[in-house]
């Protein structure tokens, strides 16, 4: 009822050339989303979980809850490739039918007929999106969780483990007077459990010839005194002329800040964070003055916008290629050439993005260099479809 009576009123509000298109273009879509994830979720999780089930005695459910768990990472991967496929042949098939050339016959370019395609584009990139920021780290952090938990491994809510924050600043040189930058302090945890990190060192480089090691049991932080609470621990110092001194504490305060509380609650993985924790990441790293981290970081925000986007660079490079005119390819072939241009676009964003995280490019322009590159070559495709 509520189809009837929302749906179908917009729904034919369209042109009924864009209905017929779309009509053209759904079957193909559905059948390459399910040809690429099933595909890449065979090689991705269902391999390793059938050997987690045989080796581990994983229960098989629990094997089916995560894999469902791990689908929408797969689907975010599948949508751009998917909508290559779907309109190379989609178009493909009305030129060959000379559908396509009945229409430029009655005075409709070339331009207007993949206008449709570029609507389906601009919507897979939004679902992909939200896939990718809302959906994806949730779900990720869900399979991670299950899959941990039924093979028997402790998992607690708030947690974290091989914490490591690197902080950079001024180095005091012997005379006290000159001042050079670098790493000044490595703090290292095992793990981190219910507000407490366990198994702490930290490395203190602050002063020029000078190194001072701090292990401890325990570490708590003092949110009154802004200060590390070191339990139960050691201090090593070795001086510019080779001397060592030691001494053992119960309690012992360093001055830090709480950077490492909150890096060990973000995904290490930059593919599992949100937008929100990605900046909230590379925030973390550039007060500690680690500038490699923080700009890496920087990528990776500008990626979670640029991978999206491959659906509408796809989209575009599809409909133009299967639009020419005398233009024939069956699924085999579009699965062929999907797979080509797919990875000649990962190439070219891998290595773009390489450029970035080295700081040869700006973060910005290594992250959408080959979404401008690609559509400039789509948009050279379809002038030539075109004419």
């Amino acid at each position: 009822m509520l189809f009837r009576r929302y749906f179908l009123p917009t729904w034919k509000r369209f042109p009924l050339l864009d209905r017929w298109i779309f009509g053209e273009l759904i079957a193909p879509l559905i059948f390459a989303i399910s040809a690429f994830t099933v595909v890449s979720l065979s090689v991705g999780v269902m391999f390793d979980l059938v050997r987690k089930i045989v080796e581990s005695g994983l229960p098989v459910l629990t094997a089916v809850k995560v894999l469902g768990l791990r689908l929408p990472s797969f689907l975010v991967i599948s949508f751009p490739m998917a909508t290559l496929m779907a309109t190379l042949l989609a178009y493909s098939r009305l030129s060959a039918n000379s559908e396509l050339k009945a229409l430029r016959s009655v005075g409709i370019s070339t331009k207007r007929m993949i206008v449709p395609a570029i609507i389906l584009a601009f919507f897979m990139t939004g679902l992909t999106f939200i896939f990718n920021d809302v959906i994806v780290p949730r779900a990720n952090r869900s399979a991670e969780f299950t899959l941990q938990r039924a093979l028997g491994r402790a998992i607690s809510t708030e947690k974290g483990d091989d914490i490591i924050y690197s902080r950079f600043g001024k180095i005091t040189t012997q005379d006290d007077k000159d001042k050079k930058k670098g790493l000044s302090q490595l703090f290292y945890a095992r793990e981190f459990r219910r507000g407490e990190m366990n198994g702490v060192t930290v490395l203190d480089f602050s002063r020029y010839g000078y190194t001072q090691m701090l292990t401890s049991k325990k570490a708590i932080w003092n949110e009154k005194l802004a200060k590390w609470e070191f339990l139960d621990g050691q201090v090593l110092t070795t001086t510019p002329n080779g001397s060592t001194t030691s001494a053992e504490f119960d309690k012992y305060l360093y001055p830090l800040s709480s950077a490492p509380i909150r890096i060990s609650k973000l995904p290490k993985d930059a593919n599992n964070m949100t937008v929100q924790e990605a900046i909230q990441a590379q925030k973390l790293y550039a007060e500690a003055g680690n500038r490699k981290e923080a700009r890496r970081m920087k990528v990776r925000i500008q990626e979670k916008f640029t991978l999206p986007m491959a659906c509408l660079v796809f989209g575009l490079i599809g409909s133009s290629l299967g639009a020419k005119p005398n233009s024939r390819t069956s699924r085999s072939q579009g699965f062929g050439i999907s797979v080509v241009l797919i990875l000649v676009y990962y190439v070219l964003s891998f290595s773009f993005s390489s450029l970035g995280v080295k700081g040869t490019l700006l973060p910005f322009v290594a992250a959408w260099s080959p979404v401008v590159i690609s559509m400039l070559g789509g948009w050279a495709l379809l002038q030539q479809a075109n004419r």
